[in-house]
């Protein structure tokens, strides 16, 4: 048992001395700004194509469902209690038309 309290005693030392000098040397002393900014200008054409061509077209096939999925259950509910409950599908249509749209105008933005 006293053995094991040394071994945990040596390793916490150790780790204690050996960790703040090891990390000396792992500190940033840069231009980071100017290699975050230099990283974007190179990735920025690649990640415009993936934006544009997977995430828009997968989040508006998202919501093309979820629009017509609530259209219909507003046409059910029309016809059961008489009364249309336009809300749900008027704020998918707004969202469905804003991410049609946005590769548009988003990267003037960014």
């Amino acid at each position: 048992m006293k053995k094991k309290w040394i071994k945990i005693l040596f390793c916490t030392v150790f780790a204690a001395v050996l960790v703040p000098v090891l990390a000396v040397p792992a500190m940033a002393t840069g231009d980071v700004a100017g290699a975050i900014q230099s990283t974007w200008t190179t990735a920025q054409t690649q990640i415009r194509a993936v934006v544009d061509n997977v995430v828009f077209p997968i989040i508006d096939m998202i919501l093309a469902v979820l629009f017509f999925v609530k259209v219909g259950g507003a046409y059910f509910d029309y016809r059961k209690h008489g009364q249309l409950e336009f809300t749900a599908p008027a704020i998918l249509f707004a969202c469905l038309i804003f991410t049609l749209t946005a590769p548009l105008y988003i990267w003037t933005i960014l």
